[in-house]
């Protein structure tokens, strides 16, 4: 029988945030219509059509910042060596994706905004979950930390 010692709420936290590194990797290379597609807004797409780099810069940004809260995660539920500043990381990533999903909603509030609610909804939807599964996985690991 394996014997596993990870904390898999934090493995599936780190799958989570790197398969939103991936997403946004592919919205690079699928170009304008992904950007719509997934919600980025018009004037990123636009950009992006237009052939000019800053969507793509931004896009890589997120996905590069994703990967490093991916390796947080995988090294506070055990499976890599502990990183730098590990439990204050770990903290910031579950507060950044909760208070991502949460600021979400309070746009609704305002009625001249200029995002889609379905994309807000969805996606302050996602980063809540993904919130969430950090925040089940920081609190069990918290006095290892």
């Amino acid at each position: 029988m394996l014997d596993f010692h990870y904390n898999i709420a934090l493995v599936v936290g780190a799958l989570l945030s790197a398969l939103a590194a991936l997403l946004h990797l592919c919205i690079i290379v699928g170009g304008p219509r992904w950007y719509r597609f997934f919600g980025a807004g018009e004037r990123l797409a636009s950009e992006a059509a237009a052939g000019r780099w800053w969507p793509h810069i931004v896009t890589f940004g997120i996905a590069c910042v994703l990967t490093v809260w991916a390796a947080y995660a995988l090294s506070g539920a055990g499976v890599i060596a502990p990183l730098p500043w590990l439990k204050a990381a770990l903290c910031a990533i579950t507060a950044v994706y909760l208070l991502r999903g949460a600021a979400g909603f309070a746009l609704l509030l305002w009625p001249q905004q200029q995002y889609s609610t379905a994309f807000v909804i969805n996606s302050s939807l996602i980063c809540l979950g993904y919130g969430m599964v950090h925040l089940w996985g920081l609190w069990q690991v918290w006095s290892v930390l």
